[in-house]
Order: C-alpha cells, then sequence, then structure tokens
C-alpha cells in the first residue's frame, strides 16, 4: 500500500490544530522555534528545510518527510534535489534509510501533482 502523504498531511494537521487548543503555550513556543531554525541566516531557508528532509528521513518519520516535501515543493526545490537529498541520507543510514528515501521522493512527487497548495 502506497502512502499517500497529503492526506497524512491534512490528517496530522488536524490533530496539531487541536493540540493547539488544548495545549497553546507549547505549540506556540514548538512554532516558534521552527520559525527561528527554519529562518534564512548564514545557511539559507531552502537548505534548511532539505536538511530538516533528511533527518525525517533518517528518523523514519512519516509526517515530517510529508511537511518538508511539501515545504520544498514550495519553496522551488527540484525532485533530481530531493534524490540527491534521499541519496546522502541513504548513504549515511543504510537501507532502513533507503526505504524512507523512496517514501521522501513520493511525497515530494505528490505534492508536485498539485492536487493541494
Amino acid at each position: 500500500m502506497a502512502k499517500d502523504y497529503r492526506a497524512l498531511t491534512r490528517d496530522i494537521g488536524a490533530y496539531t490544530s487541536e493540540l493547539r487548543k488544548l495545549l497553546p503555550d507549547a505549540m506556540q513556543a514548538f512554532y516558534a522555534l521552527s520559525r527561528g531554525a527554519g529562518a534564512s541566516g548564514r545557511i539559507d531557508a531552502r537548505t534548511k528545510e532539505m536538511i530538516a528532509l533528511a533527518i525525517g528521513i533518517t528518523q523514519h518519520c512519516d509526517g515530517c518527510i510529508g511537511f518538508h516535501a511539501k515545504a520544498l515543493h514550495g519553496m522551488g526545490a527540484t525532485r533530481e534535489e530531493i534524490a540527491e537529498v534521499a541519496a546522502m541520507c541513504v548513504y549515511m543510514g543504510g537501507g532502513p534509510a533507503l526505504m524512507y528515501a523512496a517514501d521522501a521522493l513520493r511525497a515530494f512527487d505528490q505534492f508536485a501533482a498539485g492536487e493541494e497548495s
């Protein structure tokens, strides 16, 4: 069964919205950290998203793969760039990383198909 990253990110988004209602301070702090860490500095925001995708792949985090593939698609990343990030993950993480590297490419393709912004 293929994973549907558009549906996965929508579902996670719905539940993180619930968490924002239940834990507003904690969630606000998390999103502030996300914005601060991801902002352009000496390393541009797009490169930081590539790093985040790589971490998602090597940590086997489907939600991370989905959200960062979606963000990278929106930032103009190419399929070839996603494949290069995936190759570095496989190099560093072996077979388990290969499984999630393939998923990262699938996630990017799903968002590139334009069915969800």
